[in-house]
């Protein structure tokens, strides 16, 4: 069975709350369908009851268990627009401004409901952009310190595939920080590590990727990278993590044995870490659609509170395995 629906039980175990604040899209009403009738976690959708009902009677699916909630009319609502004020009355909104960035975006009032603890976590993104969900996301949640740096990672399964963990990989950043700086970088192998090891148990070998190994070229971006890597060995020396690395010396033994050999991360790597949000981003998608790999993500990290975002062309499959994910990463207080 996939690693990722497998999941699925583990979310089982510790239900949490997770709010889908694009209730009127048929993809997340089908999604949240499923995950409540087969117990995954508990869904607030956001939206209109009374088209989300109809999306959910074109769809052939029963919301029985689904709480539906309209922030236009819901008893909470100001309670919400309060909170939403006073988290950015230090950039000079007013409290209408705060209602009409609610009410206008219920991404902003998913984010809200996450941070007052109405939920467990929120995931967006079906018809929103990455940046929409990211920034409700940053102006909503608390940075956590000991990251230092919001970014977002992709779990990455390919069929029949001998490299990584059977074909299981993390990836990141590949949906929030354009050029990374050495500290960005190193945050985002840190926190991209960290979710890899909490949702599958298993030791993160982390590649720090770059088109050179071990010193075959010399540019501003490997001394980037380079200086990543030294940051994280010293604020994680336990981490295994290893760079500069091309990507056929991060995964094929055969090639790390002739352009790195004595690495224990070369040629086994099963967390990649790219240099820049253009390589990311091209690469997951070249893994996803050519590659048949399932794609999972983008999981947003370095946040107080869990939470994901979809590509807009995601499936309501996606949904559900995001929405796992960040069930998951709710549990027990488990960034």
């Amino acid at each position: 069975m996939s690693r990722v629906v497998e999941l699925r039980k583990k979310a089982k175990e510790e239900k949490r709350t997770i709010v889908l604040p694009e209730g009127e899209d048929a993809r997340v009403v089908k999604a949240a369908a499923f995950i409540e009738k087969e117990g995954v976690a508990h869904v607030l959708l956001l939206g209109s009851q009374e088209r989300i009902k109809a999306l959910a009677e074109k769809e052939s699916v029963s919301l029985d268990g689904v709480e539906i909630i309209d922030p236009v009319i819901n008893e909470k609502r100001q309670q919400v627009i309060d909170k939403y004020y006073e988290l950015r009355k230090h950039k000079g909104i007013t409290v209408q401004e705060a209602e009409e960035a609610l009410m206008s975006n219920f991404v902003n009032y998913a984010a809200v409901m996450t941070r007052m603890t109405l939920a467990d976590g929120f995931v967006a993104g079906a018809s929103h952009t990455t940046s929409d969900v990211a920034r409700a996301a940053i102006q909503c949640l608390k940075i956590d310190k000991d990251i230092g740096t919001v970014s977002s990672s992709f779990i990455m399964e390919m069929g029949n595939c001998p490299f990584g963990e059977k074909g299981l990989f993390s990836y990141g950043d590949c949906g929030i920080i354009p050029y990374p700086t050495t500290r960005q970088l190193a945050g985002i192998a840190i926190a991209t590590s960290d979710m890899f090891r909490k949702l599958f148990g298993i030791e993160p070998l982390v590649a720090m990727l770059s088109y050179s190994t071990k010193g075959s070229a010399k540019s501003e971006s490997i001394e980037t990278v380079l200086a990543a890597l030294k940051k994280v060995k010293e604020k994680r020396p336990e981490l295994r993590i290893d760079g500069e690395l091309q990507l056929d010396a991060a995964i094929v033994p055969e090639v790390a044995e002739r352009k790195c050999p004595g690495s224990d991360v070369a040629g086994k790597a099963n967390v990649l870490i790219f240099p820049n949000l253009d390589a990311g981003n091209i690469s997951y998608k070249l893994s996803q659609r050519l590659g048949n790999a399932r794609a999972v993500g983008p999981i947003i990290q370095g946040l107080s509170h869990p939470c994901s975002d979809l590509s807009r062309g995601c499936s309501w499959e996606d949904v559900v395995d995001t929405t796992v994910i960040t069930a998951i990463r709710a549990q027990s207080g488990n960034q």
